[in-house]
C-alpha cells in the first residue's frame, strides 16, 4: 500500500506540475520552433538575394566588356547603365552595388560623361562606410578625374593623406602626375620614387620608371 500511495503521490505531483508549467512549456517549444524556422527562412532569403545579385553583376560585367569594344554603341551603353542602376537600387547594401558604381563611372569616362562619372564615384564613397579596397579605388579614380578636369590641387589634397593600403604605388604615381601637372618637379620625383619603392622596384613598372627618369635634370 505504501508503494501504491507513493506512485499515486508521484502521479499527482506530475499532474500538478503539468497544470502549473505545461502551457509555458508548450509556448516555449513553439517559440523555439518558430525561431528556428524563421532563421532558416531568413538564411534562404539571403542566399536567394546573394544569388540574384551575383547573376545581375555577372550580366553587368559582360555588358561592360562588350561596351568597351564598341564604345559607340549607345544601346550597350544604356544596358550598362540600366544593369548598374538596378544593382544599386535592388541590392544597395551589397559589395556588388559598389562595384557596379565603379564600373558605371569607368564607362561614363569612356563616353566623356565626366559629371556623371563623378556622381557615380561620389555614390560609391558615400556607400562605403569603412576604408576598404573599393573606397580606396573610388578615391583614387575621383582624384584622377579631378586632374582631368583641371582640379589638380584639390586632387592632391584629396589623396595626400589617404591610407591607400595595397594601392600605395598607384597613389604615389598619381601624386607624381598631379605634382608634375602643377609644375612641382621635386615633389613629382619624390612621389615617383615612392611609387617605384611601393611597387617593388623598377623592373615591374617600366612606364613609371620612364616618368621618373624624364624628370631627372628638370628644375622646378
Amino acid at each position: 500500500m505504501a508503494e501504491l500511495r507513493t506512485e499515486e503521490e508521484q502521479l499527482q505531483a506530475m499532474k500538478a506540475w503539468w497544470q502549473e508549467n505545461g502551457k509555458s512549456l508548450i509556448l516555449g517549444v513553439g517559440l523555439a520552433i518558430a525561431l528556428v524556422l524563421g532563421w532558416q527562412g531568413w538564411q534562404a532569403r539571403q542566399e536567394q538575394q546573394a544569388a540574384a545579385a551575383s547573376a545581375l553583376y555577372q550580366n553587368l560585367t559582360e555588358a561592360a566588356q562588350l561596351q568597351s569594344v564598341s564604345a559607340d554603341d549607345d544601346g550597350q551603353y544604356a544596358t550598362v547603365q540600366h544593369l548598374a542602376d538596378q544593382l544599386k537600387t535592388d541590392f544597395s547594401g551589397t559589395t556588388y552595388a559598389r562595384y557596379a558604381g565603379l564600373i558605371l563611372a569607368a564607362v561614363h569616362v569612356q563616353h566623356e560623361a565626366f559629371a556623371e562619372a563623378q556622381t557615380e564615384l561620389e555614390w560609391v564613397l558615400s556607400a562605403s562606410k569603412d576604408m576598404d579596397s573599393i573606397k580606396r579605388v573610388a578615391t583614387l579614380r575621383k582624384a584622377a578625374l579631378m586632374q582631368q578636369q583641371g582640379e589638380a590641387e584639390a586632387a592632391v589634397t584629396l589623396i595626400q593623406g589617404l591610407d591607400a593600403g595595397s594601392f600605395e604605388a598607384e597613389k604615389q604615381e598619381l601624386l607624381g602626375d598631379l605634382y608634375q601637372s602643377l609644375g612641382q618637379v621635386e615633389q613629382a620625383r619624390g612621389a615617383y620614387d615612392a611609387a617605384l619603392s611601393a611597387a617593388g622596384g623598377e623592373a615591374g613598372r617600366p612606364l613609371l620608371k620612364i616618368k621618373r627618369d624624364d624628370l631627372i635634370g628638370v628644375n622646378s
